[in-house]
């Protein structure tokens, strides 16, 4: 069977096909529109699922939706009726959204594909997450947990999969929502909700947890980790644009403009932001004040978290977990699950938020459904599309770039020669990665054992708050050297780079550029028989400098997606400092 899931319309917008059970290609609509966190109906990416597979539209035989509308109207006029006068302007907004888009999804669906409405299904959100988790987990049988925002009432659930079989035991649901809780600190501290919390997260490590007793006064957190939000903080249930009340402010004070750049004594003030403030050290100690607020919530949602781990086992007696939605990319709440808690593997979609409902969505219509076997188990993310050298060339020379052809061994000592050097490299080969992290085939690489080279990348390419970190790229066999994390070379959360672990203290000075100010990185393991160009550049660059660890930072500038084809990547190279780029084995250089 061939079955095409779908995911659009809140944010994220996905699509990914699966054949005869397997999951043969998934991308997100952001890396083809150019528009971050792209929501609209994924149009290029089932072109692309579509045309990787050598279908057309008319060949599949499924299309599915990866959560029901009509269960998330209901809770819409439901929360529009509960809090009725305060939700008037929030129902004529909501509602002109649902009339033009949301309300008739199968027939925009059927007219877009060129498909019968009898061969579209929908499958509720967080069933669509568990079903992203499990069924490519390679796991027989295992507890399942998701976290998000909100799906349809559902804003976490836990559950067990068995085989094919998914079964939801439990769920959180709306308003009462960790993703919600999180969302609502990571606006108060003036980034965008759905993109900011990777900030928040980062922010957390320049701060201390000195807001942990205000911020308990939002929630009442029980013994299955499940929570009740106290709502008189909490703007989101009747208002489109603000997340908080008045009463959150009076509880934390002012809340950070969005917008404002971002530092604090521990910071420092990066070169590449524009001149020096007078009052430097009052917005200093303003800063550091948010970073004490995002400091507690990170630490008040890992708990939360551990707590619903803990019940979970309790509860099911299995040492191993698969999570999805938003709140499962939380790297830091990882690392301390194995660590922590009794679960002994641990399984994260690499695409574990919405985006990743698309893949569930067509797993679960699959195996549930139509009974198809499980016959796949995710090894890697790189399930995107890929270009061949002829398209390369055309990109490279659409823009008079020169470059040279080279053999993998000599392109590997090349490479490795450049980051000695110091030099940046923008590296792009294969299939491009599903998910919100660059694994080596969208990746720019640096030398990690250069302690400017952070503030460097962020000068020439990123131009990021000096608060976040970037992480490390290790080779499996030399990862327990360098990073504290059990059973390390197995790990799959490694392996997608969505987990946060301790540096060795005897490693820091080696590589201080991927250390973030709290000790820790978020890692990405690699073998040779993932990714064999990449790991033989990891592992030349340690054999010739005794550190088996790169840089690896997303090939994209700030505020853009990911580069997907060669023209984005030699758009991103002449935009930016990159040193030098290589596309498969053509190189070019500045």
């Amino acid at each position: 069977m061939k079955i095409l899931g779908i995911s659009c319309y809140y944010h994220d917008a996905a699509a990914c096909l699966t054949i005869n059970g397997k999951v043969i290609a998934a991308a997100e609509e952001e890396r083809f529109t150019r528009k971050k966190h792209d929501s609209e109906f994924p149009i290029n990416s089932i072109k692309f699922c579509l045309n990787y597979a050598k279908l057309k539209s008319k060949d599949l035989d499924f299309v599915v939706f990866y959560e029901k509308p009509f269960l998330k109207l209901e809770r819409l006029f439901l929360t529009i009726f509960q809090s009725y006068p305060k939700t008037y302007d929030y129902f004529h907004k909501s509602i002109t959204t649902w009339f033009l888009h949301k309300l008739w999804i199968k027939s925009h669906i059927a007219d877009r594909l060129g498909i019968s409405e009898s061969q579209i299904l929908f499958i509720p959100h967080h069933l669509s997450h568990a079903a992203s988790c499990f069924l490519p987990s390679g796991f027989d049988k295992a507890a399942i947990l998701t976290n998000d925002g909100v799906g349809e009432w559902s804003t976490s659930t836990f559950g067990i999969g068995s085989n094919t079989k998914i079964e939801i035991r439990k769920e959180m649901t709306f308003p009462h929502s960790l993703g919600l809780l999180y969302a609502t600190i990571t606006a108060y501290l003036g980034f965008e909700v759905n993109e900011g919390e990777y900030k928040v997260m980062g922010l957390a490590g320049f701060g201390k947890p000195n807001y942990v007793k205000q911020l308990k006064k939002l929630f009442s957190l029980f013994p299955d980790g499940s929570i009740q939000l106290n709502l008189k903080y909490f703007a989101y249930p009747y208002d489109t644009e603000k997340m908080f009340t008045n009463n959150l402010v009076k509880l934390l004070g002012k809340p950070r403009k969005p917008g404002l750049l971002f530092f604090t004594a521990k910071t420092a003030y990066p070169s590449y932001y524009e001149k020096k403030p007078a009052d430097f050290k009052k917005q200093s100690l303003e800063n550091q004040r948010y970073a004490d607020i995002a400091a507690s919530l990170q630490l008040l949602t890992e708990e939360i978290i551990l707590a619903q781990v803990r019940h979970v086992h309790q509860t099911t007696g299995l040492t191993k977990l698969c999570m999805a939605g938003g709140v499962a990319l939380n790297g830091v709440a990882n690392g301390r699950i194995v660590k922590e808690t009794p679960i002994k593997e641990l399984f994260i979609q690499p695409a574990a938020g919405d985006s990743g409902g698309a893949m569930g969505a067509a797993l679960y219509a699959s195996h549930y459904f139509l009974k198809e076997k499980r016959n796949y188990r995710m090894q890697n993310a790189y399930l995107g599309p890929e270009f061949s050298e002829e398209e390369a060339v055309f990109a490279l020379k659409k823009q008079n770039l020169g470059y040279k052809k080279l053999q993998d061994t000599k392109l590997t000592e090349k490479i490795v020669n450049d980051l000695k050097l110091g030099k940046v490299v923008g590296w792009f080969q294969g299939r491009l990665e599903w998910g919100p992290r660059a694994l080596g085939n969208r990746s720019i690489l640096a030398d990690p054992r250069r302690k400017d080279m952070k503030d460097i990348i962020n000068i020439k390419i990123k131009f990021r708050e000096p608060f976040r970190p970037f992480a490390p790229v290790v080779i499996s066999q030399k990862a327990s050297l360098y990073f504290d994390l059990p059973d390390i070379q197995n790990s799959q959360p490694a392996k997608f780079m969505t987990i946060v672990c301790n540096v060795k203290n005897d490693k820091k000075r080696e590589i201080p550029a991927i250390v973030h100010v709290d000790g820790t990185g978020r890692l990405q393991t690699i073998d040779r028989n993932i990714n064999k160009k990449y790991f033989d550049v990891v592992k030349k660059f340690g054999d010739e400098t005794g550190v088996y660890v790169l840089l690896n930072t997303s090939f994209n500038l700030k505020g853009e997606a990911i580069v997907c084809t060669p023209e984005d990547a030699v758009s991103t190279f002449l935009r930016s400092g990159i040193d030098v780029l290589v596309l498969g084995n053509l190189v070019t250089e500045k």
